[in-house]
């Protein structure tokens, strides 16, 4: 689980500074931002299914429902900022992108917290 948590995260981060330098030089998100953005999803919903793999073969999260509420909250969050970036063709989109990105990063942080704990 921990190797997912670090791969999404990398992810996460990278997808987030590509969206911060579109947000600094104005511009709107790109389709390839959009496709990034569907591989930390992949990522995300590997993740899932480490979590139950593990979990069937005897690993507890310490917090089960906060683990679970974190990852599934997780595997909603870039389709919503995704949705919001095609409607909007402005510099807001990137923004919207960037604080997606920023709460998936604390997301992973939590996930990773409450895994190894």
């Amino acid at each position: 689980m921990q190797l997912t948590v670090i791969i999404t995260a990398v992810l996460v981060g990278l997808l987030g500074i590509w969206a911060l330098w579109f947000t600094i030089v104005d511009r709107a998100v790109i389709l390839r931002q959009l496709v990034a953005g569907a591989v930390v999803e992949l990522a995300l919903l590997a993740q899932v299914v480490v979590g139950l793999v593990a979990q069937a073969q005897g690993h507890r999260a310490a917090d089960p429902w906060t683990f679970w509420g974190y990852v599934i909250t997780a595997l909603f969050l870039l389709p919503v900022a995704a949705a919001w970036a095609f409607a909007d063709r402005s510099r807001w989109s990137s923004v919207v992108l960037l604080v997606a990105c920023v709460a998936l990063l604390a997301m992973q942080a939590r996930v990773w917290q409450v895994w190894t704990a």
